[in-house]
């Protein structure tokens, strides 16, 4: 008797809410609750690409080498070979302008862009980028298109309804439903370089790439790139490129660039862990610790110093060192960023402008014509725009290789070498390697440093 009249009683005292949580629906427009007007208000900006590349085919899988292709070249130059490829893409401006993967229409040669009412155009790529696996087209006598407003993506949440919208496996234009599962991934690898992505568990699958992942009021917050799997389906976790990177690009894009500008960091760091915290005496491992910063790098010109611990960028968190280039790249170029960071447990603050890598001092850029050993060798002066374009390490200085093709690509340079002697004659600038090179040798000995480990390479011509 006493435990019913407390089931009675804990009945009586249930919220309103809580009830009306599990009610059956009522009334019609209960009933009808539907995402139909947001597919409606978005699908006619959402477009199938198809994209053609025309790709050289080798007969032996040794014939791009250096060496062994001299033992392959009795069978013949490359053959062309057409490749054909599906995917998806955003209209993001009335006159034409629409945003897609780099994979889909990066190398395309010809691009056919079909819109959801049937509508066809031609389409030209006016900025492709393989870093972030992003391209940018321009549709061809294009105008009053339909568009997709972007939002803010950093102001997205884990659990946040979303649409994914694109043509898997070329069925034909298709909606999936899901949330945001998670934010700020980026171990994942996608063109050349590692990225930040959105997680959903909206059904991503072939054919999608390139198109929208939208909110529940039709605004492109992401633009879907790629999917975890194992059997090429999708598994429910894709991944989906934030809108704020993507207005970034399109910004260049319009205003005429072909390459994408990234901000430099010229920082190397690491993200922060329960270990690292505690040996640094801070009470949660947030944060990125700086290993090194290059002498010209905005962050040293802000007054950050190895040891310090970033903890946002232009007022959003950075907690992994991919973060923090997505938090500038998606700034821009031009843009004066705020930067929190900590020293010695003390919060510090200072603005900073976000520029590309200076390609200061000059790169002097020299190639070896001479008929001499080291023929076909390109060598430039590392400075901070060379050391961003090949990646070498953040204190590198001297010397390094642009270029490696005929004689000196048989002889095992390659590309990202920095070459510190030849024949035992120390080189600082790309004049003393094309004087030592044109002295020409029966023996050659090239001292360099290659991905950090010392190297001696010896050869005759």
């Amino acid at each position: 008797m006493f435990r019913h009249l407390c089931l009675v009683a804990a009945l009586s005292i249930l919220p309103f809410g809580a009830l009306a949580q599990t009610a059956v629906p009522v009334s019609e427009a209960e009933i009808s609750l539907s995402f139909a007007p947001v597919v409606k208000a978005a699908a006619p900006a959402v477009v199938n690409i198809y994209a053609t590349r025309i790709v050289q085919e080798r007969r032996s899988p040794f014939a791009d080498d250096p060496f062994f292709n001299q033992f392959f070249e009795a069978l013949g130059p490359a053959q062309p070979r057409i490749q054909n490829s599906l995917g998806s893409g955003v209209i993001v401006s009335a006159d034409g302008i629409v945003v897609s993967n780099y994979h889909v229409v990066g190398q395309a040669t010809e691009i056919r862009v079909v819109l959801n009412d049937r509508r066809e155009y031609a389409a030209d790529v006016i900025l492709a980028d393989q870093e972030s696996d992003l391209a940018v087209l321009r549709l061809r006598d294009a105008t009053d298109l339909p568009v997709l407003e972007m939002r803010n993506s950093d102001e997205l949440e884990v659990g946040d309804l979303v649409l994914a919208i694109g043509n898997p496996f070329g069925v034909g234009q298709t909606v999936s439903s899901g949330i945001v599962s998670g934010l700020a991934r980026s171990a994942l690898q996608v063109g050349d370089g590692r990225g930040y992505f959105i997680q959903t568990d909206a059904a991503i699958n072939p054919g999608n790439s390139g198109g929208a992942l939208v909110d529940v009021r039709g605004r492109l917050v992401g633009i879907n790139t790629a999917i975890l799997t194992r059997g090429g389906g999708s598994n429910g976790i894709g991944f989906a490129i934030p809108a704020n990177l993507v207005r970034s690009i399109v910004a260049q894009a319009e205003a005429g660039a072909a390459r994408f500008a990234r901000p430099w960091a010229g920082v190397t760091g690491q993200a922060m862990d329960a270990a690292l915290a505690e040996s640094l005496g801070l009470a949660r491992p947030d944060g990125v610790v700086i290993s090194d910063v290059h002498p010209k790098s905005p962050f040293a010109a802000a007054g950050l110093q190895p040891g310090d611990v970033i903890l946002s960028l232009g007022g959003e968190p950075t907690n992994t060192p991919q973060e923090v280039i997505f938090r500038m790249a998606a700034l821009g170029v031009g843009t004066e960023a705020e930067i929190t960071w900590l020293r010695n447990g003390e919060a510090m603050q200072a603005s900073m402008m976000l520029a590309p890598a200076p390609d200061d001092p000059p790169r002097d850029q020299m190639t070896v014509t001479a008929d001499v050993g080291l023929r076909g060798l390109t060598v430039v002066r590392i400075n901070p725009a060379v050391i961003e374009e090949l990646g070498l390490p953040m204190q590198a200085e001297g010397v390094a290789v642009m270029q490696a093709e005929d004689l000196s690509a048989r002889a095992g340079v390659q590309r990202g070498d920095i070459l510190l002697g030849i024949n035992g004659a120390a080189v600082g600038t790309p004049a003393d390697v094309l004087a030592l090179a044109e002295m020409g040798s029966r023996v050659w000995v090239l001292d360099l440093i290659r991905e950090g480990r010392a190297l001696r390479l010896r050869f005759r011509f």
